[in-house]
C-alpha cells in the first residue's frame, strides 16, 4: 500500500557545507525541523571540498530521519539542488557515473548515497540564497564553519582516496 505524501511526517531540512580553502578543511551543518522539534547536526573533514560538504550536509539531514517523510531541503548550492531537481545526478548513475562520453561524474560517492536516500523519502530541494538573512541557512553556515575549524579531523575517505587515484593516474602517464 503506498502512502499519501499528506499522511506523511513532514520535515524541513536547512543544509549548508563550508571548507578552508577548496580543498581544504570542511565542514557541514544541518539543522532539521519537523512540527515543535528541532535537531542540530554538524562535522567535517580534515580535506575536502565545498561540493562535498554541500552534499554531505543533505545526505547526513536525510540519514537521521528514523521512518518514510515528505522532506524539503533548503541548501544554498544550486549544484546540489540542480543535481537533484532537474535530474543530472540519476542520468550520471544510469550513465555509469559520467557527466558525458568522455567526463567523469565528480562525487559519485556522495551521489550515489544522496540518490538511495531521496528514494526512501519524498523529498523535494529547494534553493535558498546564501548569507541572505534566513535564519536556519545562517544556523547551518555557523556550523559548519565551527565544525571545519576542529582539531582532529577525520578523513573523507571518498575524496583523499579518489586524490590519491588521480596522483598515482598521473604518475602513470608519466612513466609512459
Amino acid at each position: 500500500m503506498s502512502t499519501n505524501s499528506s499522511e506523511l511526517k513532514q520535515v524541513t531540512i536547512y543544509t549548508d557545507g563550508a571548507c578552508t580553502g577548496n580543498p581544504g578543511p570542511g565542514g557541514y551543518g544541518v539543522v532539521l525541523l519537523c512540527g515543535q522539534h528541532r535537531k542540530e547536526l554538524s562535522g567535517g573533514f580534515r580535506l575536502t571540498t565545498n561540493n562535498r560538504m554541500e552534499m554531505m550536509a543533505a545526505i547526513v539531514g536525510l540519514q537521521s530521519l528514523k521512518g518514510k517523510c515528505a522532506v524539503t531541503v533548503y541548501s544554498d548550492s544550486q549544484y546540489v539542488v540542480e543535481a537533484i531537481e532537474k535530474g543530472w545526478a540519476a542520468r550520471w548513475k544510469a550513465n555509469g557515473w559520467k557527466r558525458n562520453k568522455k567526463e567523469k561524474a565528480v562525487n559519485p560517492d556522495l551521489w550515489d548515497q544522496l540518490l538511495t536516500l531521496c528514494s526512501q523519502h519524498e523529498v523535494k530541494f529547494q534553493w535558498v540564497r546564501g548569507h541572505s538573512g534566513v535564519p536556519e541557512n545562517e544556523r547551518c553556515d555557523r556550523l559548519a564553519v565551527a565544525a571545519a575549524s576542529q582539531t582532529d579531523l577525520p578523513v573523507d575517505e571518498g575524496y583523499e582516496n579518489r586524490e590519491e587515484e588521480v596522483s598515482n593516474l598521473s604518475l602513470l602517464e608519466l612513466e609512459c
